[in-house]
């Protein structure tokens, strides 16, 4: 089977994330790492926080702590809540390690070996104020493409354009607040992406038909634009610090690489922080080091952080000079937005993903959020949206149906899997069903295409509600003792089948239907369509049990408290 390695966009360290940022990358890896698992492939899934820059300091002063100790507290609350929406990462780890520091600054030498590294002097925000220089994100300001008065100098989080300190209209100091800001001369290293552009456009022709169009395009845009030369150090006290023995000047100032440089290189980072806590099983570099197409390696993230993982990561890689695994395929997501409004981090607008697991467990956000991904367009989350799939899809047309069933059956031929007679024409029927429909299912999640692949395991669910009401076990059972138990039979087959598929999307869940039978040797192992097909793999005389209701319906009582709470609509 194929090696996959898998990533999911960074979360920074300031703060738990919103739905949108948990839709936009680390549950859509999820959701493909569990699937591949299944099919018996080898996968290493793969994040960490990110947390050098501007944000990680500003943040750690608002909270009255060391910028260490802030993130080291900050990191674990993230880990919390990814645990509580069953995230299974191979491993989670920080950027602020000692191994992202060695090959970050591996990096940065190499870069400057080849050429593709420069120190120049700049003019830089200086605020008299504050009594030192003001890198990006300390500076605010108007952005000046689209008027939006609270753009930061690095990316307007409005239009996502990116953006230098000076680029602002009446900037101001993000520490003090102070508008009395001066252009001082200082010195700072450059990453000369001008002359790897023609690399970085062969190398982007190469996959860019592969990628979803959100992805290439946005690739292509950048190119067409063409590479400017970047500053990747930063006047900081955190972050990972310009090596002394290449740069002795810059490091005697302090200087630290900007975070963007360091943060991609996380992956590789996070990779070897995995193996060094078994070194004797864990490999790191076979991940990531002259591995090309032994390893599959699939990014996941929102559309914001495309540009620099399609053209400024992969511009380093290709710097550096050595066969250093670059991505295969970018998964790419729009926005998820609350009521047609941004979801905000900074403005605390929208639903959180602590608060939302305050609220209900993790399947019915993990269902919603991948069935309603952002995948060719933006999606509006809304409380009504919510419930209403939350009732049609998990309560009413899952979790109603595994109650039914083995309820009825418990009651009517005890806490054993009936027998009864040969299956017919209906059970042929519903195989045939099952096996294309789980044919589609599969063929959309090897493509990526989440919502698909959604609407592919609801139309599953569906199969079995249909097959039920067709049989009608409950008049079955008046005339034809043995018909009904063939129908409760194959209805119980279903339901250990929809166990192993709905794993990716809702584990718990999946889980609690597995546990449901008494299989000594069961596994979440998957099924081929033709195996599907006979749904006999529950014999009879297996013991089951009937599990807790699986989702619980929300009422309008329900609906309003979360309006009230959150707010019925955007900003």
């Amino acid at each position: 089977m194929a090696r996959h390695l898998i990533t999911s966009a960074l979360p920074y360290i300031n703060g738990i994330k919103h739905l949108g940022n948990m839709v936009g990358s680390m549950l859509p890896a999820d959701v493909y790492s569990r699937y591949l698992r299944q099919r018996g492939h080898d996968v290493l899934y793969i994040c960490a926080t990110d947390e050098h820059g501007t944000p990680a300091e500003l943040a750690a002063k608002e909270r009255g702590l060391p910028v260490d100790e802030f993130c080291a507290q900050a990191h674990d609350a993230q880990k919390a809540v990814y645990d509580g929406f069953a995230l299974a990462f191979d491993y989670f780890g920080r950027s602020s390690s000692a191994e992202n520091r060695d090959i970050t600054q591996h990096f940065a030498r190499k870069l400057n070996e080849n050429g593709f590294i420069e120190e120049r002097a700049i003019r830089q925000v200086y605020s008299p104020a504050d009594g030192r220089f003001l890198p990006d994100r300390y500076v605010e300001g108007t952005c000046p493409h689209c008027g939006y008065d609270k753009a930061r100098g690095d990316q307007c989080e409005n239009c996502t354009r990116v953006l230098d300190p000076t680029d602002l209209i009446d900037p101001r100091s993000a520490i003090s607040g102070s508008t009395d800001l001066e252009v001082r001369e200082t010195k700072h290293l450059f990453l000369l992406q001008s002359k790897l552009q023609h690399e970085v456009e062969e190398w982007v022709a190469r996959h860019e038909d592969d990628w979803p169009q959100l992805a290439a395009s946005i690739a292509r845009k950048w190119l067409n634009e063409g590479l400017h030369d970047r500053a990747i150090t930063r006047d900081l006290d955190w972050g990972v610090p310009v090596p002394a023995d290449t740069w002795p000047e810059l490091a005697a100032e302090g200087k630290v690489f900007y975070v963007w440089f360091d943060a991609p290189i996380e992956y590789i980072g996070a990779t070897k922080e995995w193996a060094d806590q078994d070194p004797d099983h864990r490999d790191w570099k076979s991940w990531w080091y002259d591995v090309d197409t032994a390893v599959r390696y699939t990014e996941f993230m929102a559309k914001d952080n495309v540009p620099f993982h399609t053209v400024m990561f992969p511009a380093t890689e290709l710097g550096v000079r050595e066969p250093w695994k670059k991505v295969d395929y970018v998964k790419a997501f729009n926005w998820l937005t609350y009521y047609g409004g941004k979801f905000s981090t900074s403005q605390k607008r929208g639903v959180f993903t602590d608060q939302a697991l305050e609220i209900l467990p993790a399947d019915y956000w993990r269902y919603f959020l991948i069935a309603n991904a952002p995948e060719s367009d933006d999606s509006s989350f809304t409380w009504e949206h919510f419930t209403a799939t939350v009732n049609k899809d998990l309560a009413d047309t899952l979790g109603n149906f595994v109650n039914r069933v083995l309820s009825f059956s418990k009651k009517r031929f005890g806490e054993e899997v009936p027998a009864g007679g040969e299956p017919g024409e209906a059970e042929a029927r519903l195989g045939e069903e099952i096996a294309r429909l789980l044919a589609e299912y599969e063929g959309h999640m090897e493509a990526l295409q989440f919502r698909k692949a959604a609407a592919s395991l609801r139309a599953l669910w569906s199969a079995g509600n249909s097959y039920l009401e067709e049989k009608a076990p409950w008049l079955e059972i008046k005339t034809d003792q043995e018909a009904a138990a063939l129908t409760l039979r194959t209805a119980m087959n279903l339901i250990h089948l929809y166990a192993v598929v709905s794993e990716p999307f809702i584990p718990a869940t999946a889980k609690a239907m597995r546990e449901a039978f008494a299989l000594p040797d069961d596994t979440a192992a998957w099924s081929t369509p033709d195996e599907a097909r006979s749904l006999t793999k529950l014999a009879p005389g297996i013991p089951f049990t009937v599990p807790p209701v699986l989702f619980a319906k929300l009422t309008d009582d329900d609906l309003e408290a979360y309006k009230e709470r959150f707010g019925g609509e955007a900003a």
